[in-house]
Parts: structure tokens; sequence; C-alpha cells
């Protein structure tokens, strides 16, 4: 069995997207600086003075399963176009994490699940992002994949494209789904940093 490992620990590097050019507030521009009672640089408006937080972005999705195959779809957007992916896609505004990780699997797969139990998390530090993918129970073997997915099938674990999935995090929860299974372990909540 292959150990669930964490990259080395962290090195003091932070992730610094400087999103912030202008303030969103009054439109004047921003300076990358340590605000008083702070331990880090954020964006602060040069004129009205307020404070614009950059946070980690939420990506949710699904790992939905028939049996014993596993759903992929192949992507038809930028980036990592033509590869395999688990539906999967950002969190909105006003919906929760497990909403959103079905939303995407209906919007990428047009498949219709069970939202079953949160199973990986993820963190993508380097990138500023955290990945949640929750089990999913596929109640039909029925799909309808939306304008970006090329294409979207079952998979067995022998016939995994495992030289073309599109995401560590993707390849991280097949991993320890199939570990699982072979192991008769519980699936429980699994989580790793990757840098």
């Amino acid at each position: 069995m292959r150990p669930w490992r964490a990259t080395p620990p962290y090195t003091g590097r932070m992730f610094k997207p400087r999103r912030f050019q202008y303030c969103p507030t009054c439109g004047a521009p921003c300076e990358y600086r340590v605000p008083a009672d702070d331990n880090r640089e954020r964006a602060t408006c040069t004129a009205c003075g307020e404070i614009h937080y950059e946070n980690p972005i939420n990506v949710v999705g699904t790992l939905p399963i028939w049996n014993d195959q596993v759903l992929l779809c192949k992507r038809a957007i930028e980036p990592r176009y033509g590869l395999w992916t688990l539906p999967a896609g950002f969190l909105e505004l006003g919906e929760s994490a497990a909403e959103g990780a079905a939303r995407e699997t209906q919007e990428e797969a047009g498949a219709q699940i069970e939202l079953q139990n949160l199973y990986t998390l993820l963190n993508v530090t380097t990138v500023g992002q955290v990945h949640l993918f929750y089990r999913a129970r596929l109640l039909s073997t029925r799909f309808d994949p939306g304008p970006e997915t090329l294409e979207a099938r079952l998979f067995s674990e022998a016939e995994i494209p495992w030289d073309q999935l599109a995401f560590r995090t993707v390849r991280e929860t097949l991993t320890r789904f199939f570990e699982d299974r072979h192991l008769n372990r519980p699936f429980a909540l699994h989580s790793a940093d990757i840098r």
C-alpha cells in the first residue's frame, strides 16, 4: 500500500496572487503592505484605506461510483484540454460545498447521483486552492455531458487512463479510493497537502 504522504513541511513561502491592482470600493490604486495588527502583506487602498483579503479558492467535485467503476470526464476546456478528470469545479457564492459538488457533477457529466460523504480534502497551496471530493453513488449510467466535457464514461480500475489524468488531486482521490476498496477499509475522510 502506498502511504498517504503530505509534501515536505511548509518552508515559509507564501502564495502571493496579487490580484488587486485597484480598489473595488473606490477605484484608487492598491499597494501591498502589512497592515497594523497583521502578519502578511494585504492589498490596501492608497485612497480609502480599505484592506482587501485574498483567500484560497474552493474546488468541489465528486467521485461518482457505479459498482466497481468510477465516472470520469474528458475536459473540453483549458487548462488540461482533452485529459480526464472527476467532475468538479469552483464553488459558487450562496451554495454549500456539497451543493456545489452535486451541481458540478450535473453540469459536467449530466449524471444523476446520490451524494455521500466527503472523501478527500486536498490543499493545493501553490495555486491557492482547496479541493474537496465527495463520494457519490450513480443512480443511472445515462450521462449527458455539458459544454465543458468532451466525453463522460465509466472506468474500472484497470481501465483508468492514469497517464492522461488532468490533475494530481484527481489521481490522489482515485488512488485512495481503489486502495480503500482493495483493503476493504471504510470510506473515511482523507486529507493531504499537494505542493
